[in-house]
């Protein structure tokens, strides 16, 4: 699943992303863990790993489309 970065707080490293969809989920830092990451700007397109179903799936995993 593809998004796009609509907030990031680089203190908290969690954020929100809006998905193609126009829904918008939310991540906390773990969606991160692993990755290299450390912070991630607005408007940057993301691979999101979701579980969960709607109307509450959980980020487990965000990473930048150009890396794999």
């Amino acid at each position: 699943m593809q998004a796009t970065v609509s907030f990031f707080d680089g203190n908290t490293r969690s954020g929100r992303v809006l998905l193609d969809d126009g829904r918008e989920l939310t991540f906390g830092a773990a969606a991160l863990e692993g990755t290299g990451l450390l912070l991630l700007r607005t408007g940057q397109r993301v691979r999101l790993d979701v579980s969960g179903e709607a109307p509450a799936p959980q980020v487990r995993r965000v990473q930048i489309l150009t890396m794999p």
